[in-house]
């Protein structure tokens, strides 16, 4: 049987060979006589899984050495309370660049933490662009600079991360890329701290990524929870506390899924992460090269500001989404309701769903339009 095409923000779906192997290993992991959800995590057993989950990532993300991986939890809403409670006390403001309702969540629990300057937004035209760099107002001695780089409920996405340093400024940046973690290449060159929640393209809920910079570590605020002070969790290796073992491993598996990967194109095969990065642009352009020669589907988002992971678009009479999901589901497309605060219809493509299952959408959207245009 053929397994439907799942379309969801997150979690979202996983890689199907990762998941048949993670049941082949569900119980005895390697000869160990342990499934992993039964180790000890501080067993050498675990130990090794973690570390391979580190250094593969570490890899495929071209980490530099003085940056540090933390495995927390919490997801990137408990991180929008972590970061300021480490880094708030490195200077005045915390700034903060609007574009969608995540960085909006993002600039509302910081202010519970510290000053905050929003020094662009873009609500004003509805979240369906970004504000231009060269126009940001900075703060004088800006604690870090805060953007999402990736907005899954507005479809906006931030292709290239700003030089703050050409701007003249000359705080961290700091990334939510929860949406696009292991979709393309970071500049590090430009991040100071990036942090993701693992469940759009890395594995489970339940696992969030922290990616920092090692001259950012030691500056927790007093009333920072030790399991969430990144120098604490730096210093144990992410063993401080017991972190989320089996979506580690989960994880590990994908990074390595990743490794995998092979495209081919006109320049030749790519391998790995430049693999999945040209395959994600064949999806998006493929789905909204459809949406916007439709006449029929309408997206709202500037097409240079458009999301590679998430697409929100939206039919001409409300009283077609019921039909439209009913029948969606049918033909096997699952979760492409849009959320609840904007409505709509979404389509979240991330790695793991193949160009077939993007296939399969414009096929049901243009049958779809045919019947009801």
């Amino acid at each position: 049987m053929t397994r439907p095409f799942n379309f969801s923000a997150g979690p979202a779906a996983l890689p199907e060979e990762v998941l048949q192997q993670a049941a082949s290993e569900m119980l005895d992991w390697h000869g160990s006589g342990m499934s992993v959800m039964e180790m000890s995590h501080r067993g050498k057993e675990f130990i090794s899984i973690a570390q391979q989950a580190e250094s593969d990532l570490r890899e495929i993300l071209a980490i530099p050495a003085h940056y540090k991986v933390l495995f927390m939890q919490g997801g990137a809403i408990a991180e929008n309370a972590i970061v300021p409670m480490n880094l708030s006390s490195r200077g005045g403001h915390m700034d903060y660049v609007v574009t969608g309702s995540w960085s909006l969540k993002s600039q509302k629990e910081a202010r519970k933490y510290g000053q905050v300057n929003v020094i662009a937004s873009n609500e004003a035209d509805g979240h369906t662009t970004v504000p231009d760099p060269a126009t940001w107002t900075f703060s004088r001695n800006a604690a870090y600079v805060h953007v999402c780089s990736n907005e899954t409920i507005n479809g906006i996405e931030l292709h290239e991360l700003p030089d703050l340093k050409a701007l003249g400024c000359d705080a961290p940046l700091v990334i939510d890329c929860s949406s696009h973690i292991a979709s393309r290449p970071i500049d590090w060159s430009r991040v100071g701290l990036a942090y993701a929640g693992a469940q759009k393209n890395i594995g489970p809920a339940g696992l969030t990524l922290v990616i920092v910079r090692e001259d950012l570590l030691g500056h927790a605020l007093p009333i920072t929870p030790s399991a969430f002070d990144y120098k604490i969790v730096a210093d144990h290796e992410s063993m401080y506390n017991t972190p989320p073992t089996y979506a580690i491993y989960l994880a590990g598996l994908v990074f390595q899924w990743i490794k995998r990967q092979r495209e081919a194109t006109t320049q030749g095969e790519l391998q790995g992460l430049a693999a999945i990065e040209a395959r994600n642009i064949a999806k998006a352009d493929r789905l909204y090269g459809y949406l916007d020669a439709s006449g029929f589907y309408s997206t709202h988002v500037a097409a240079n500001a458009r999301s590679r992971m998430n697409a929100p678009f939206f039919l001409p009479a409300d009283a077609l989404y019921e039909p439209f999901l009913v029948g969606a589901k049918a033909q096997g497309l699952l979760q492409l309701k849009g959320h609840k605060s904007v409505g709509g219809l979404r389509a979240s493509i991330y790695n793991a769903l193949p160009l077939a299952g993007v296939d399969a959408l414009v096929a049901y959207l243009k049958e779809f339009a045919q019947r009801h245009g």
